[in-house]
């Protein structure tokens, strides 16, 4: 691989991984579990291995940002994760601080 196609690989990556929390904290409104999750942020395009996932899934529980609770009445328990008090205020923040950025960088990139 190019030192070039490297560079933008990583580059993407760190824009990527920026969108994350705002993107998992969107869909946690309502109790979801972690292959749901997957799932329908992949179905709205946002790509998002397991791996990732659940560690951000911990760190934003531990955060106070998240609960989770067990199902145990199916097949196989399944944790269910969904936004606090505290993640509800934390992802309107958010979402208007990515709402503001977005507009700047239309405006940028529409000059060049």
């Amino acid at each position: 691989m190019g030192e070039k196609k490297e560079t933008l690989e990583n580059l993407l990556l760190e824009l990527r991984r920026g969108t994350l929390v705002l993107s998992v904290l969107s869909q946690l409104k309502e109790p979801k579990y972690g292959y749901a999750l997957v799932q329908g942020l992949e179905g709205q395009g946002v790509r998002i291995e397991t791996n990732t996932l659940y560690p951000l899934l911990r760190r934003l529980e531990k955060q106070g940002l998240l609960a989770s609770d067990w199902e145990t009445g199916g097949s196989k328990p399944r944790k269910y994760y969904r936004r606090t008090a505290s993640g509800d205020e934390v992802y309107k923040e958010l979402k208007e601080q990515w709402q503001g950025i977005s507009r700047t960088m239309e405006k940028l990139l529409e000059e060049n």
